[in-house]
């Protein structure tokens, strides 16, 4: 049973190793654990630092999968690792068990374990980031360089489809006739990302809000407190 907590323990601590924040240690910048690091890290340190640290967090989510896999694991396992690659990401050990949102690992986690299921929960995502972004790309009040900056301002759409397209996985794993094992891991993905939605820095949140239910649904919709 000691190799089993032994990967417990390796996938959790590859993905809370903090690349994102290295990155921008390296050159000088701080990042605040409130915003979001890829979208910081592409605008303030620079755009490969920013690519890199996207490739790197859904490289974790397939390193854990395939490593497990490769060393032998039953398939529980090897899932049970892909999710707590994930945890580790949200609560990492290395920041102060205050990390990110764990939307791209989990998205790797997810396609490494069922390509096909991931492919059709894309759909309300790519929705999401469509509503999104195309309404700014057709605005020719704005230069070019604005119209494709990486990120932009907060959106509905976005994790609203973000939401919607974990929360089916599951289920379309299931009628995909994919393992147990697997859409029981994604049932737990989606219970991971609402919990670190509904509990990052709620205090502060909390402390100024008129209404507190309002900033529970909020922030379980759209991923933050105040439209």
């Amino acid at each position: 049973m000691w190799h089993e907590a032994a990967l417990m323990a390796c996938a959790y601590l590859i993905g809370s190793f903090p690349l994102l924040w290295i990155m921008a240690r390296m050159r000088g910048v701080g990042l605040h654990k409130e915003e979001d690091f890829h979208i910081a890290v592409w605008h303030r340190v620079g755009r490969p630092q920013g690519a890199i640290g996207i490739i790197g967090d859904f490289a974790k989510g397939v390193l854990v999968v395939f490593g497990s896999r490769a060393l032998g694991f039953d398939l529980v396992w090897v899932a049970l690792a892909g999710l707590a690659a994930v945890v580790g990401q949200m609560w990492p050990i290395f920041l102060g068990f205050d990390g990110e949102k764990g939307n791209s690992i989990g998205l790797a986690t997810a396609g490494s374990l069922a390509p096909w299921a991931l492919f059709i929960s894309l759909v309300p995502i790519a929705l999401g980031a469509a509503v999104r972004t195309i309404p700014r790309l057709r605005d020719r009040s704005k230069s070019a360089d604005e119209r494709l900056k990486f990120g932009g301002p907060p959106s509905n759409s976005l994790p609203l489809g973000m939401l919607v397209g974990f929360s089916v996985l599951p289920l379309v794993a299931w009628g995909l006739g994919y393992p147990p094992q697997i859409y029981w891991v994604f049932v737990g993905l989606v219970f991971a990302i609402l919990l670190r939605r509904l509990t990052a820095h709620v205090r502060r949140d909390l402390r100024v809000a008129a209404r507190k239910r309002e900033v529970f649904i909020n922030r379980a919709l759209y991923d933050r407190s105040f439209l």
